[in-house]
Parts: structure tokens; sequence; C-alpha cells
């Protein structure tokens, strides 16, 4: 009895967490609200208040949701090319796919949480920051890999190449979102590629 109430509990919480990231996508963390979410979902304002103790607590755990989210989108699936200046190369095409097919309504997740809390302080926007810099280190663990493999050129300044790939990607997101139109994504990923090619050892390896 004990083990099935925690698993109603459990799934309870992830539909909870799946509404409440795309709520918070295109409305904002601050839009949150336990009251909102049970009745949308039709559950029980007492169990659901249960699952989170605080508006905080929903705050910081929508952002676990949606870093899980991401991974499975955008991370994982590069995971199968092998190591390199290509894992890179479709990390980055990843990642727009994840904002042009709206995984979360409101484009990039992320980006919009992090434009609502970046003035802030706190623990939702301390969580925010941890989010991107784990981004920011996995895509500069994946180019180093590349460089050490001899596909980047090693005079190349990685650091910098992390940062214009994800303003890359960034603008994509944000011009899109801002003005509903995807030729964007296109742009970025010719942007990109252009890149890449820039530092690679051998450019011909980016068909």
């Amino acid at each position: 009895m004990a083990d099935r109430r925690i698993e109603r509990g459990n799934q309870t919480r992830q539909l909870v967490l799946r509404r409440a990231v795309d709520l918070a996508s295109v409305e904002g963390l601050e839009g949150l609200s336990l009251g909102r979410l049970a009745s949308e979902l039709e559950l029980s304002k007492s169990g659901v208040f249960a699952l989170f103790g605080s508006k905080e607590d929903l705050q910081l755990a929508t952002i676990g949701a949606a870093t899980k989210i991401f991974a499975e989108h955008v991370i994982e699936p590069a995971r199968d090319t092998s190591s390199g200046l290509d894992r890179l190369w479709r990390t980055c095409t990843g990642w727009l796919t994840y904002s042009r097919d709206r995984v979360f309504p409101g484009g990039c997740f992320f980006y919009a949480a992090s434009a609502e809390f970046d003035a802030r302080t706190g623990k939702v926007h301390d969580a925010l920051v941890a989010a991107r810099a784990d981004w920011l280190d996995h895509l500069e663990r994946t180019a180093r890999e590349a460089q050490q493999a001899g596909e980047i050129r090693p005079d190349a300044d990685l650091s910098q190449l992390v940062f214009e790939l994800a303003a890359f990607l960034e603008m994509a997101n944000a011009e899109s979102v801002l003005r509903d139109e995807f030729s964007c994504y296109d742009k970025a990923s010719r942007a990109v590629l252009n890149r890449l090619r820039g530092v690679a050892a051998d450019p011909s390896a980016l068909s």
C-alpha cells in the first residue's frame, strides 16, 4: 500500500512538472501557481501542495525537470556520434532542433527563465546559473575532445568558440520566438558550421 502511494505521488509530481515547464517557458517561473496547476490538471489541491512545500520549491523542481528534458533532446542524441568535431556540430544542431520544434512551447526554457531571473538573487537564480554553466561546460568539453583528437586546431581558443556558438543558438531562439519566424534557424546553422570550419584542422571533414 505504501509503495502504491509513493508511486502515485511520483506520477502526480511528474504530471505537475511537465505542465509547469510548459507554462514557465511561456509565462515565466513567477507565473507558476500550485493552485492553478492543480485546477488545470484536475488534481486535488491539497495533494499538489503536499508535493511542493513552497512556490520556490516548485520553481526549483521545474528547473530540474526542464534540465532532464533538455538533456533528452540535446545532449543524449549526440552521444551516439563518435567524439570529436562531428559531435560538437550535432550537439549544436540538436539545440536548434530542440528550439525550433518547440519542445517547450515558449522556445528554449532556459533562455526564457534566465532573462526573467538574470538580475535577481536567490536559489532560483543560482539554479539557472548552474544549469547554464553545465551546458557551456559540456560544449567546451566536447570541443576539447575534438581538439585532443586533432580535429580542432591546437591554437583555437575554445572558450571564445563556445561563447560564439552559444550566441548563435540563442539568437535564433530569440528571433524565432519574438517574430514567430523560422528562417533564423537556417542562418544560425550556417553560422555554426562556418565557425566550426574556421577552427577545424580539416574543414572538409564537416560536410
